[in-house]
């Protein structure tokens, strides 16, 4: 008979921590699960910690690809009807399980997370306002930044095979991907009660490690905008948050001259435009375009690829105005004054 939930806990070269989340599951009040630990690739002493648990851990190994390949291993691998994460330096409380089954039974919906408790360098830290959680059709709560831990939540299988699993071609902000997939098609239950530890402040923290966390933020929001089944009012403000990040990222660029950066993401903001224009509904072309471009200095580059891409994009609409092509956005503005 197969476990009702399988419990995933990737881990990276983090033998030291691995021993509590382990025992902080096995330690649950709900008992009907399986344990799975994924060892992406580790060089330390991982394996000797997973064997001081027997036969209640099932042990995965495979080569360095990340915590997303990790994940979804675990999740291909797992035969529960449910699935649950944990990340190696985090902790469970003993109810976690047991009251979030309740809540799913109770409300009938496929995801329930919980509120947390977070430890920075060995001290409690509040929460910010920012980081506040919601219950229901989340979704646009979702478009700031990720308020849905991993380490929180307990999601039906059947999820994963409507959204998709974790995208492995980001290297950090996949839990944000994914929770905008999940949260544009499902309601959520939110449990109040802090039921897991988050611990931060150590080196190998992944938000430590990557830098311009907002870049693949911008990627996740291009990709839920290709959602045909988006709602129109979730996509117009995922459109404004795509613009205000991007619009953010590209003032770094030019502060740092990463013009090659620049063009590459002024490029998805045409893309937002494309996609906004094929939705065939008669106020996008007016709202996108006027909103993207006040997010250039007139006759700055990014301005001038804009106008072009518009231009091409919206050929009929007589807001548009029709300006040449710029030159190669190789060139830096110095490059084009100079000719």
């Amino acid at each position: 008979m197969h476990p009702r939930i399988s419990v995933i806990i990737p881990t990276y070269n983090r033998a030291s921590r691995l021993a509590q989340a382990i025992e902080s599951v096995l330690a649950q009040t709900f008992q009907d699960f399986e344990l799975i630990v994924v060892d992406d690739g580790s060089a330390d002493d991982t394996l000797q910690v997973v064997r001081r648990f027997a036969d209640r851990v099932r042990y995965i190994r495979q080569p360095h690809r990340g915590v997303s390949a990790a994940r979804n291993t675990g999740i291909r691998h797992g035969r529960g009807e449910w699935l649950a994460f944990l990340d190696s330096d985090d902790r469970w409380l003993p109810h976690k399980l047991e009251r979030q089954m309740a809540a799913l039974e109770q409300t009938g919906r496929k995801i329930c997370y919980t509120d947390e408790i977070w430890i920075r360098n060995g001290c409690r830290v509040n929460p910010r306002r920012r980081h506040r959680k919601y219950d229901g059709w989340i979704f646009v709560h979702c478009l700031p930044l990720c308020i849905i831990s991993p380490s929180s939540v307990v999601i039906h299988r059947r999820v994963f095979e409507t959204v998709g699993l974790f995208d492995e071609t980001l290297p950090a902000c996949e839990d944000y991907d994914l929770w905008l997939r999940i949260t544009a098609r499902y309601p959520v239950t939110f449990l109040q009660e802090p039921l897991i530890i988050k611990y931060g402040g150590h080196a190998d923290q992944l938000s430590r490690r990557v830098s311009a966390l907002d870049r693949y933020r911008i990627r996740a929001l291009m990709r839920i905008l290709r959602d045909p089944g988006l709602r129109p009012e979730w996509r117009r403000a995922a459109v404004e948050e795509l613009i205000r990040k991007t619009r953010i990222y590209l003032q770094g660029c030019r502060k740092r001259g990463n013009w090659p950066e620049y063009f590459t993401y002024t490029s998805y903001l045409i893309d937002a435009l494309r996609v906004v224009a094929s939705d065939g509904r008669s106020e996008s072309p007016t709202f996108t375009v006027a909103t993207i471009s006040s997010s250039f200095p007139q006759g700055s580059p990014g301005a001038r690829v804009l106008e072009a891409a518009t231009a091409r994009t919206f050929p009929h609409w007589p807001e548009c105005p029709a300006h040449p092509v710029p030159a190669s956005p190789t060139r830096t503005p110095r490059d084009r004054r100079s000719r």
